[in-house]
């Protein structure tokens, strides 16, 4: 089993579709590391998140608007031994999204980011209130630089190909 990487585009956005949280990474003015597990959408290149507009996570995007932004997507274990410690892996993609946050204020883009978001776990079409419009905080980041790979892979020999 081995690590590959994954370059075509549709099969990176299948691997972020599929997830139902991502983990944003963030480092603060100190340079203290800080990940915290969110709920998000993606649309052409952009990933958006929501927050309330107040506590630590909010207080750390607005000081330095670096991020990374981490999906994975399996957990099935995987060995070519089962006796052999180093043999195991968990077989798994993972998605690795850099860019730099950016704060919506406009009341309509945050209402379409909205749809875009909700779009990442339902079908249904849903209409926001003015208040929770106004009240949520709504975060855009465009995607610098991607990465993806697949982890405990088949390896590909002639003979299985």
């Amino acid at each position: 089993m081995r690590t590959v990487s994954i370059q075509d585009k549709a099969a990176i956005e299948s691997v972020i579709r599929s997830c139902r949280t991502c983990f944003l990474g963030l480092s603060d003015e100190n340079n203290q590391p800080y990940v915290v597990p969110m709920n998000f959408g993606y649309s052409d290149g952009f990933i958006y998140l929501h927050s309330a507009k107040e506590g630590r996570k909010w207080q750390v995007m607005n000081s330095n608007p670096k991020a990374c932004v981490t999906f994975c997507l399996g957990d099935e274990l995987a060995w070519q031994d089962e006796h052999i410690a180093c043999s195991w892996r968990v077989k798994s993609k993972t998605v690795i999204a850099e860019g730099t946050l950016e704060f919506v204020d406009d009341f309509e883009e945050k209402k379409n980011i909205l749809k875009i978001f909700m779009a990442q776990y339902s079908d249904r079409e849903f209409e926001f209130g003015a208040p929770a419009v106004r009240n949520v905080g709504v975060i855009r980041m465009k995607i610098d630089v991607l990465s993806a790979k697949e982890f405990g892979a088949k390896a590909i020999t002639p003979w299985n190909s």
